[in-house]
């Protein structure tokens, strides 16, 4: 185990949207920020706008290769890992130029496409976890170190069986249950480590105005980035916490419900 000075992270999906946000505001407290990006042109660009210590790392989480490539980087650079930022996402893997409405309207449980819903959990779900898996060894190594895994509300199942909630509507087998199966797989992570001195975190942005949402959302990418921050930064949250923003049933940095 390392007794390290610098804070290491890595923040997937960071060219661009929250991710982009989160690894700035990382850089800017002192953080040495890998920005994971599956084009690495884009993500090199990204880290020149934030500057500092923010390096761009080429990263597709789907991808094997990419991910031991990236692992071995960063274990060859520093030895640890004080920080993962899960932040890489896909919505839809369907016809581009789709309205949010239209995404949703395809991908609902009777009509949606098995092969979409598969390329989007392959993402969310299979591509989240194993890139995680892969630096377990590096996050062990910290001294103390983190996971903070950029989730949705849109994934909690007590909201969306509550007849009063207003997005329920929008609660779709591809990617708002990815995002179900996702918080289920952490929460596992987190029980797994609670005697370890990794600590796992979920974050949910809130209906922010994104790529994902071909931007659609309500709030801007810089309101959706605040509770991811907070949480990134913050070192003293109990592990296994799901928090996100003021909603009709939670206030800012409020629990959210399973």
């Amino acid at each position: 185990m390392q007794t390290n000075e610098i804070k290491v992270a890595l923040v997937t999906g960071a060219n661009t949207g929250v991710g982009f946000q989160i690894a700035k505001a990382l850089a800017e407290n002192g953080y040495h920020v890998f920005v994971g990006s599956r084009d690495l042109e884009k993500g090199k660009d990204a880290a020149n706008q934030i500057g500092g210590e923010a390096h761009a790392i080429q990263l597709d989480i789907t991808d094997n290769n990419s991910i031991r490539n990236a692992v071995s980087k960063i274990e060859n650079e520093f030895g640890y890992l004080t920080l993962l930022v899960n932040n890489a996402a896909i919505s839809n893997a369907g016809i581009p130029g789709r309205t949010m409405w239209e995404i949703l309207s395809a991908q609902k449980a009777s009509v949606t496409s098995i092969a979409e819903m598969r390329q989007v959990w392959e993402t969310n779900v299979f591509g989240t976890l194993a890139i995680t898996q892969a630096l377990l060894p590096l996050l062990r190594n910290a001294k103390q170190s983190r996971i903070v895994t950029v989730s949705s509300s849109l994934g909690s199942l007590t909201l969306n069986a509550d007849p009063d909630n207003a997005f329920r509507s929008g609660f779709d087998a591809v990617y708002g249950a990815s995002k179900t199966a996702l918080n289920g797989v952490f929460l596992s992570l987190a029980n797994e480590l609670e005697n370890t001195n990794v600590k796992v975190h979920l974050v949910s942005p809130g209906f922010t105005a994104t790529a994902l949402n071909n931007f659609e959302g309500t709030d801007t990418v810089e309101e959706g980035s605040l509770e991811p921050i907070r949480v990134a930064l913050a070192e003293d949250i109990p592990n296994g916490s799901f928090t996100g923003p003021a909603t009709y049933r939670t206030e800012q940095g409020g629990q959210v419900p399973w």
